[in-house]
This record gives structure tokens, C-alpha cells and sequence, in this order.
């Protein structure tokens, strides 16, 4: 993805950053898949050594 960001100073430094809003709404997706998959690891290493559960027993017990 290519970024278009508009820099904005405050006493000679970089205070802001804007971007296109699509810009913006890519990056927030991108961030969210991040966390989401990197919840995702935590809990398979959380889950490590637990013995599986199978889709029919997760069903089951879910009451679906």
C-alpha cells in the first residue's frame, strides 16, 4: 500500500501526520487483523499440552 501522508510542523519539528481518509481506514484495518492474529497466538500458545476438542463436541457444548 502506498502512503500519501501530509506532515505537519510546530516549531520547526513533526507535530502531525493526516492522511486520505481510505489511507487511514486500510491502516486501521491492517491493525486490526494484526491484533486479532496476534490474539489468536497468544491463546494457541495458552492452549498448549490441552487435548482438542472436536468440532461436533464444540457444537455440543455450545448448544448449537
Amino acid at each position: 500500500m502506498k502512503l500519501h501522508p501530509q506532515l505537519i510542523e510546530k516549531e520547526g519539528g513533526k507535530e502531525f501526520v493526516v492522511l486520505p481518509f481510505e489511507e487511514y481506514q486500510a491502516l486501521a484495518e491492517l491493525m486490526n487483523d494484526y491484533e486479532d492474529l496476534r490474539d489468536l497466538r497468544a491463546a494457541k500458545e495458552e492452549s498448549k499440552g490441552e487435548k482438542p476438542v472436536s468440532l461436533a463436541a464444540a457444537i455440543s457444548e455450545l448448544g448449537l
